[in-house]
């Protein structure tokens, strides 16, 4: 069978595999400074910081780095439950459904002196990043701003044009909600990777473009002084590259590949422990619903039927990934505990909906980003859709030609999807991941061109919803809503695996991303 041949060809030895990463990866170490130390953490990243303002972020590690440099009113309390503290805010209260009170802790200070933080400077970040041209800082206020009203040099009052419930765990606690000195800002007109001031624990101390950003301690930091001296965040995509700079002592904190788990929770590497966190990323089989060739929903749905989610799990993730059933992780407000197509395939009746469709001998595309995660699973879809006779070739894409297909700004690429296998990211807010798939998404995130009223109108109602079980059905639904569309379907969350240095107490949110703030040296 061809599933068993693809994953008898999988089978490789981890000495293999090291190899084999050695051999692509070399040229693509940086120079390190030897890591464990009380002084300097050495951390990886797998993508480079692309903005540091926070009105124009753009990838996960932007806000990574910018939750070390910056302050906000909330943040994300470090632990395995997804809870928000205070932070910049001594105080902060939802007086009305439109209405967030919040006073500032007085005393936090601007490096390079810039002077306190003040109301003003909440006013400016927010309304900029809410009211600017960036869609991804724009998107986390989810055009619920109507202004930050001043009432004092402390004290100011949010004011929502209509309810927006992401507000808690997004707009505030995330990228959009890093508070900036409007000062600061007007002294250089803009600036990207350079901040002109800081208020949290650590500064940007230099930026080598695609190699490393190293942060400092921040002498002019109003709390207690950062743990360590120097954080050295390493730009390293490729996993097996990271594993290597791990073993060979030269990163304290490293994600690593799925294909590595087994060997590292046996064996850990010297003086390391493994921790595996529950990811938010979500990764689904897109089927485009405007194609020609796809447009009979009976064919997009024998392709659900035939994709089998454990054979992807087993060869794709070793067996130590869940199958999803839906877009929103387990834990998250609107999960669903079942999906309506069971996870394992049914061969029979996809057969029975191409017949019933009158389509034979369909041959499709399947464009996959060139990571041997996702080009694994592809090789897996394509023998599993070759059993209901479909032939499937697959376009392997490298990063920016692959992230630029569904996009309409980026030319006439977006007509020739017909499948796509993607994977996308959230926060904890369910708004999040839903708000890539309405209408109006289409050329944009919504590569699949699915589109429901009744899930515009959802997504729409629910942002503003105060009962959570309200709000909670209405989600589900509309994870329902896409998986009857017969556009998707649902793989997995992954899973996020951690190697560190026992050396290390490390700071982390619940689904394992750094808080870089919160790390210290192990006692």
């Amino acid at each position: 069978m061809a599933i068993n041949k693809i994953q008898q060809g999988l089978r490789l030895s981890r000495r293999t595999l090291l190899i084999a990463g050695t051999a692509i990866g070399l040229n693509l170490m940086v120079p390190f400074s030897m890591a464990a130390s009380d002084e300097i953490l050495q951390s990886r990243s797998y993508v480079d910081i692309t903005s540091l303002d926070p009105s124009n972020y753009l990838n996960a590690v932007d806000e990574d780095v910018m939750g070390a440099i910056y302050s906000k009113l909330i943040y994300f309390k470090p632990g395995n439950k997804w809870e928000w503290e205070l932070q910049a805010a001594e105080s902060i209260e939802q007086i009305d459904a439109t209405h967030i009170k919040f006073k500032l802790k007085e005393g936090i200070k601007f490096s390079n002196g810039f002077g306190e933080m003040t109301a003003e400077d909440v006013k400016f970040s927010f309304e900029r990043a809410a009211f600017g041209e960036n869609p991804a800082a724009a998107a986390d206020w989810g055009g619920a701003l109507e202004e930050v009203e001043v009432t004092g040099k402390y004290t100011g009052v949010i004011v929502l044009k209509k309810p927006y419930q992401p507000l808690w765990n997004l707009a505030l606690s995330y990228a959009a909600g890093n508070i900036i000195s409007k000062k600061a800002y007007e002294s250089v007109g803009s600036f990207t990777n350079q901040p002109p001031a800081s208020s949290g624990p650590y500064v940007v101390k230099e930026w080598r473009p695609k190699q490393k950003v190293i942060l400092e301690r921040n002498p002019d930091y109003y709390g207690e002084p950062s743990a360590y001296k120097e954080i050295h965040i390493n730009q390293i995509d490729d996993e097996k590259t990271a594993e290597i700079a791990f073993e060979s002592g030269n990163l304290d904190v490293t994600r690593i590949s799925m294909s590595s788990v087994q060997s590292y929770r046996e064996t850990p590497p010297n003086n390391s422990q493994l921790q595996v966190f529950p990811s938010l990323f979500y990764v689904w089989l897109g089927i485009n619903f405007e194609n020609p060739k796809l447009q009979d929903p009976r064919v997009r749905q024998a392709i659900q039927y035939a994709t089998d989610v454990p054979s992807i799990l087993q060869a794709s993730y070793f067996g130590e990934a869940e199958a999803s059933t839906g877009i929103i992780a387990p834990g998250l407000l609107g999960h669903r505990e079942q999906s309506l197509i069971p996870p394992n395939a049914d061969i029979a009746k996809a057969k029975a909906l191409l017949a019933e469709a009158g389509v034979n001998n369909l041959e499709l595309t399947l464009d996959v980003l060139n990571k041997a995660t996702n080009v694994t699973t592809a090789q897996i879809i394509q023998a599993l859709l070759s059993q209901i006779g479909i032939k499937v070739n697959i376009n392997q894409h490298e990063a920016g030609s692959f992230w630029t297909l569904g996009s309409e700004k980026a030319g006439e690429r977006w007509k020739n999807i017909e499948l796509i296998l993607n994977r996308y990211s959230m926060v904890p807010d369910p708004y999040y991941a839903t708000v890539n798939f309405i209408t109006s998404q289409k050329g944009k995130w919504n590569w699949e061109r699915f589109s429901s009223a009744e899930f515009d109108e959802l997504n729409e109602a629910a942002q503003a919803e105060l009962d959570l079980e309200k709000r909670n059905q209405m989600y589900q639904r509309m994870q329902d809503l896409m998986e009857q569309s017969g556009s998707y379907r649902f793989i997995t969350h992954e899973a996020e695996p951690l190697a560190i240095r026992n050396t290390v107490a490390a700071g982390l949110r619940p689904d394992g991303r750094p808080l870089y703030r919160h790390f210290k040296p192990a006692n």
